[in-house]
């Protein structure tokens, strides 16, 4: 039969189900048991949470201070009787359009697994309900052991991740319009969608580490072989680590290719404008060369022509002095 427990107060005896606490010292968390295995869900937790844990489980007091962290590395740590690991997950904004990184914890014993979260990650908080209103989930979920319970959490996070891994290619293909229509900026689209990628790489990449080191070390806390499926986890993580890096690729290229249509339109339009500014040129060299205080043939006054000759070669000399440097500097 289950137990299940929405509020509890810890004993001096491990693994012992939690007491109903007095009504002005209530635990933000829950607990279900299906046989011998204990899962207690803390969601916000608190130094009141963490000192019930040191109490209840004698948890090592850096690990405890690690659930209140929000800044820690994702890690497993091997304790005498137990585990704790420490898994991110992205939680997208969708104001800024980005992603932002969430901690959340897990310490798994033989009997017993605590999950500590903020509670926005709603696949834990799906699968607790499931199992707290199903008798039926709890008997597939928990009666392999800790270990298989642990997996089953995973494996919906990580399944719960290929909707926001299609929605990247969906944006990218977008994008990839946007780059190629010269209608189109789409410089700030690709900024926002290369940070998320970057924020999706950060979470995935070192939870697939983790991934790597947990089929050995939680043999000892299923009861059925959990090989081939941490077999199966890995494999998703890795194709999801492999579309991401796909999607740097993708956006990297996609970068440079805006960069350069981008300057290929700024040099168009000085194109253009420096054929304007040559046609113009004649004009303003004739309206300056008469415009200088000096009697010119032509002019209001009679001038002598040797002056006339002398500013031409003068203007001669320069220009042809310019054309001389510029193309010794192989700039025509």
């Amino acid at each position: 039969m289950a137990k299940i427990a929405r509020w509890g107060k810890g004993t001096n005896k491990k693994n012992e189900i939690p007491e109903e606490p007095s009504v002005e010292e209530p635990l933000t968390m829950e607990t279900i048991t299906w046989g011998d295995l204990t899962w207690v869900n803390i969601e916000a937790a608190t130094e009141r949470e963490t000192a019930w844990l040191a109490d209840t489980y004698q948890f090592h007091p850096l690990a405890l201070d690690d659930c209140l962290s929000r800044k820690q590395i994702p890690k497993v740590d091997v304790f005498p009787g137990y585990l704790f690991f420490v898994f991110h997950y992205p939680l997208f904004d969708k104001t800024t359009r980005v992603s932002s990184k969430r901690q959340w914890s897990a310490f798994i014993g033989e009997n017993y697994l605590i999950t500590v979260h903020t509670g926005e990650l709603k696949t834990i908080v799906a699968l607790f309900r499931d199992c707290m209103s199903n008798e039926e989930a709890r008997k597939e979920y928990m009666s392999s052991g800790s270990g298989f319970l642990l997996y089953r959490i995973l494996d919906r996070a990580i399944d719960s991740y290929f909707p926001v891994l299609n929605k990247i290619l969906s944006l990218m293909e977008d994008l990839e319009d946007a780059v190629f229509d010269e209608d189109i900026e789409a410089v700030k689209e690709l900024s926002v969608l290369r940070r998320d990628i970057i924020t999706q790489r950060s979470v995935m990449f070192p939870t697939r580490e983790i991934f790597k080191e947990m089929e050995n070390k939680l043999k000892r806390f299923s009861k059925t072989d959990v090989t081939a499926y941490y077999n199966d986890l890995m494999d998703h993580t890795n194709k999801i680590c492999s579309t991401l890096d796909e999607c740097k690729e993708i956006i990297e290229v996609y970068k440079d290719t805006d960069y350069t249509l981008a300057t290929n339109r700024l040099n168009r339009v000085t194109r253009i404008l420096t054929i304007f500014s040559a046609i113009i040129v004649p004009f303003l060299a004739v309206s300056s060369l008469y415009g200088m205080n000096v009697v010119l043939p032509g002019g209001l006054e009679e001038g002598s022509f040797q002056t006339f000759l002398i500013l031409l070669l003068v203007m001669l000399v320069i220009a042809g002095g310019m054309l001389f440097y510029f193309r010794r500097r192989h700039w025509i």
